[in-house]
Parts: structure tokens; C-alpha cells; sequence
């Protein structure tokens, strides 16, 4: 099955040309012999562009690699702009499954016989379609509402399962042989992503998620989502409101509207990091297809979220240190990023901090004070990452999703306002957080919390006040008894030890009387006595 997936994967970008990628310095003459002579299949599609090329390869492999593309495409300070805007269609423009087969699946999951007892206007041409579903409007017969209707595509479930399948053998032979495989942690970062998203073919759970958004951002400036009909809604099919907005990536229609450019994207990292930091629940797959912008108030721009399928969640411990990293960083404090590290466990507590501080300044300084347009988060990630690499610090796989969505962010604030300068919106939010985490007010909120606990558990204190202090009393004799009986233990574990060594003497004793052809009286007597210190040692160690 791995096999043949592995030569299915290297057909199709072989069909695609996508060779033709590797830059020429990496394609040395052996390589062009071997593409010609064993890898013979030809390039099926030389007329088109390489990044058309790139993206029908995406759409042909089938969704894990589908999500791929979509988050290259936010990245077109790293891609050329031809290859960006192929694979921008990638977002939602994906080619979208036959439509019968799709009301088909609508009126088996929702219970119907006939698709218009609960919709009117059901529009069989989809509104768009994505790697692992796609959209149909209608309008729902109760309320006369507008209502998009998500079906998962068919089948995507047994493709996605054999393609992370694959990954995971990848990733094992990574960890074992490269030698950065143990540090990187592929085999728990696949795992991570299995997990994501096998999560987000369960539609019903995509609707948990966004009714929890939802609540948290309950009269927000800025994210709207949209309502999601809970009793519409099964694991194969959700039923939604229905929203007009204009797609984030439509730069011309916003500023066509008036649309403040700088307070959207400030408003992108606000939610990035309210999400994060307040909610501990953010919306992990923030590429451009699944972002819009309300057309109300433009001077107040107003995001609006769909598709929330994946999202990810930080426990307390990783949350402060996050925190405290990127305030460090702002402070251009990086001793305390360092020590950071080395506290939270993400690298060994023997290196060399001084070296480990030096080489965060060296990637970092350089960067600081500029506008996001003359900032590569990308390239600094990558450059904080070779320098994790020479103190052996292990990826974290709870993070891979938030560093995958600050990425989009980033991606997202490039194309809205690039004078954003990304530290300084972010700096007084994580301040503000974190004085809530440690100060007086943070301590007044726990105990808050904590009162109607401890309110239920104070009648009880003076019994257990009571109660422990006679367990202390009692404690001395206590441990003088187990200090005897440990004793005793001893005593007979040395006691048994003895007694075996004399069986085994004895035992030797009694077969060398009969081999060497001693009365057999010798033997049954030495024998005997064997066997009772056998027995006796045995005794010794089970009392």
C-alpha cells in the first residue's frame, strides 16, 4: 500500500515537471541520466506555467498535501508572485465533487427523504470547494434564513489516512538515521498532525469550535462568526449562516470600500493573540480562504472567520513561557530568552548560556526597529532555528500550530498594511496579559475562583487540622516500626542468602558422592538436607 503510494506521489510530480523546480546547481548530470532512463515518465502538462504545474500536482494528490499549498501561498515574501497566486486558488477554488453525490450525503446525515423539507433554494453548483469539503447555499425553510451547507467529500477520510500513514514511515526512518531526527521530533510532530486532522473530518466538532469562538468574541470590534444551527449539524454535515464579506486577499476591494488597512491588520494580531493568551483557543487554520472582511463600517473593519475545523490549545505552562519569550524579545532581553529556554526544558540545562544568548542576538538585533514590510518572519525563523540546532533544542510539537498560524498572520498582515510593525502592536497586549497572570489582580481572580471550593472545605478544617495532627504524633513510632521491619527484612533476605549458598553446596556435595561412586547412603543423606535448605531459603524470602 506504502509502496504504491510512494510511486503515485512520484508519477504525478513527475507528470507535473515539477523536477524542473530543483534549482540546476542540485540537477547534476546523473540526475538528468536517471529522470530520462528510469523515471521515464514524461512531463504531461509543458505548456503550462511552473506554478500551474505545482498546483494541479497539489489538487491531484489529494488533501494533506492540498493544505500544503494553501499555506505556501501566504507566504509571498518567500515565493515568486506567479507561484503565490497559483497557489492562492488552492484556498477554496479546489475542483469540488459531483453534486448529487454531495446531496446525497446531506439527506442520509440530516435524516431527509427529499432535501426540501428543510431548504428551499438549494443551490447544486457549489459556493466553493476545499481539500476536505465544499459549500452548497440554500435557504432553510423555518426561518427563511440564508445558510451555506459544508458536506466532507467522500472517501477523504481513507486518503488522508494513507497518506499520514506514509509520512509516519518518513518520519521514523528521519528520527532514526538523519542526524538532526531525534532533536526535530518528526515521529511526534506527524503525530500531532494526524490528530489535527483526522479532527477536522468530524464536521459536528468543527461546530463545537466555532460556537466557542463564537461566545468568546460575543460583541468583539474585531471577529465575527458566524452562527452555526446545532440541530443541523451531524459529523458529515454542518449548517451555517450564511455571510457577505469581502475575501481578506481582495486588496482592491477593500481599499475600494474605504476599509482602514492599518486597523484590520492591528485588529489580525489582537485576535491572534487574544485567542492565544485569553482563550488558550485559537482558530489554527487562519489562511486567506478562510478570512473575510464585514463590508459594515469600513473606518471599523471588522474581520469574520469560517472554517474552524482545526485549532489548537496551549496548556498554563506553555502559555507564560510563550509570554515571557516574547516579551523578552521585545525588551531585546535575550539572557532571559535563553533562560527561558533552558527552564522550560526546550534545551539541555548543561549548554553553554552564554553562547546560547550570543547566538539569539546575532539572528534577532538586526531585525528589530523596522516595519513588517522590511521584516522575514520566515527567514528569522529560520535562522533562530539553525541556531536552536547547534544547542540541541528539541521541536516542540504543541507549538507547531501556533508557529504555523503566526506565520499566516504574518502572511495576512504583508498583504493589508506592510508598515505594520508587528512587535510593537503585539508588546502591550502580552504586558498587559502577563501583569494579569502575576500581579495582585491575578492572585484576587485564583482566589475568586477558588472560593466557593475552599467555602465548602472550611467547616471540615478542623477535623483534618485535627486529624493530621495526630497522624504527626503517631508519625515517630510509625517509622521506628518500619525502620525494625525493614531490619528484619534485612535479616532474612541475609539469613536466606546463607541458607542458599549451603544448598548449593550440598547439592554439589550429593552428586559428587554418586559420580564418584559412593555408598548411595551419602548421597540420599546430603540430598536430604539439600533439599530443606532449599526449602528453608525459599521460606526466608516469601515470609
Amino acid at each position: 500500500m506504502k509502496i504504491g503510494r510512494i510511486y503515485r506521489i512520484g508519477s504525478v510530480l513527475l507528470q507535473h515537471g515539477l523536477d524542473e523546480l530543483i534549482p540546476k546547481r542540485f540537477r547534476p548530470w546523473y540526475f538528468r541520466m536517471m529522470r530520462r532512463c528510469i523515471f521515464w515518465l514524461p512531463n504531461q502538462h509543458k505548456g503550462e506555467t511552473k506554478g500551474r504545474r505545482l498546483r494541479l500536482a497539489l489538487e491531484t494528490l489529494g488533501p494533506v498535501y492540498i493544505k500544503f499549498g494553501q499555506m505556501l501561498s501566504t507566504r509571498r515574501d518567500l515565493l515568486p508572485h506567479d507561484l503565490a497566486n497559483e497557489l492562492m486558488v488552492l484556498q477554496d477554488k479546489v475542483p469540488p465533487f459531483d453534486s448529487e453525490a454531495a446531496q446525497s450525503i446531506i439527506k442520509e446525515s440530516l435524516g431527509l427523504d427529499s432535501l426540501d423539507e428543510l431548504f428551499d433554494d438549494f443551490d447544486p453548483v457549489p459556493l466553493a470547494s476545499a481539500s476536505v469539503a465544499q459549500v452548497h447555499t440554500a435557504k432553510l425553510k423555518e426561518n427563511h434564513e440564508e445558510v451555506v451547507i459544508k458536506v466532507l467529500r467522500p472517501g477523504i477520510k481513507q486518503t488522508i489516512e494513507a497518506d499520514v500513514d506514509l509520512l509516519s514511515s518518513v518520519a521514523r526512518v528521519v528520527q532514526r538515521w538523519l542526524p538532526d531526527g531525534k532533536r526535530l521530533r518528526p515521529v511526534d510532530v506527524v503525530k500531532e498532525y494526524r490528530r489535527t486532522i483526522l479532527d477536522e473530518l468530524d464536521l459536528l466538532r468543527e461546530a463545537a469550535n466555532g460556537i466557542q469562538i463564537k461566545r468568546s468574541f460575543e460583541g468583539s470590534d474585531a471577529l465575527y462568526v458566524p452562527h452555526f444551527y446545532s440541530e443541523h449539524c451531524t459529523k458529515q454535515v454542518i449548517v451555517l449562516e450564511r455571510i457577505y464579506g469581502i475575501p481578506v486577499s481582495d486588496i482592491d476591494a477593500l481599499i475600494a470600500q474605504g476599509t482602514n488597512l492599518k486597523v484590520l491588520a492591528e485588529r489580525g494580531v489582537e485576535v491572534f493573540f487574544t485567542q492565544v493568551f485569553r482563550d488558550s483557543f485559537f482558530h489554527a487554520d487562519m489562511h486567506p480562504g478562510n478570512i473575510f472582511v464585514s463590508r459594515e463600517h469600513p473606518e471599523n473593519p471588522k474581520f469574520i472567520g469560517i472554517d474552524y475545523g482545526i485549532v489548537g490549545t496551549l496548556n498554563k505552562d506553555d502559555k507564560r513561557y510563550l509570554a515571557e519569550n516574547f516579551i523578552a524579545f521585545f525588551n531585546r532581553d535575550y539572557r532571559k530568552v535563553a533562560q527561558l529556554h533552558v527552564d522550560s526544558g526546550w534545551v539541555p540545562a548543561d549548554i553553554n548560556i552564554d553562547d546560547f544568548e550570543m547566538g539569539i542576538r546575532t539572528v534577532c538585533e538586526p531585525i528589530f526597529q523596522k516595519p513588517l514590510a522590511d521584516i522575514s518572519f520566515g527567514n528569522v525563523l529560520m535562522q533562530l532555528f539553525n541556531t536552536a540546532r547547534r544547542f540541541d533544542m528539541e521541536v516542540q510539537p504543541q507549538l507547531v500550530l501556533l508557529q504555523k498560524t503566526l506565520l499566516y498572520i504574518e502572511g495576512l498582515g504583508r498583504q493589508l498594511y506592510p508598515q505594520l510593525d508587528l512587535w510593537k502592536t503585539a508588546k502591550p497586549f502580552l504586558e498587559n496579559w502577563m501583569k494579569e497572570q502575576i500581579g495582585p489582580k491575578a492572585m484576587f481572580n485564583h482566589i475568586k475562583e477558588n472560593l466557593p471550593f475552599w467555602s465548602e472545605k472550611l467547616p471540615e478544617m478542623p477535623d483534618l487540622i485535627y486529624d493530621g495532627l495526630r497522624h504527626m504524633k503517631q508519625l515517630p513510632r510509625q517509622l521506628e516500626k518500619q525502620h525494625q521491619q525493614a531490619l528484619q527484612q534485612a535479616a532474612r533476605i541475609q539469613k536466606a542468602r546463607i541458607t542458599g549458598h549451603l544448598a548449593i553446596a550440598l547439592s554439589i556435595g550429593a552428586l559428587a558422592a554418586h559420580l564418584l561412586g559412593q555408598h548411595h547412603y551419602y548421597s540420599v543423606i546430603l540430598g536430604a538436607i539439600a533439599l530443606y535448605a532449599w526449602y528453608r531459603s525459599f521460606k526466608l524470602l516469601s515470609d
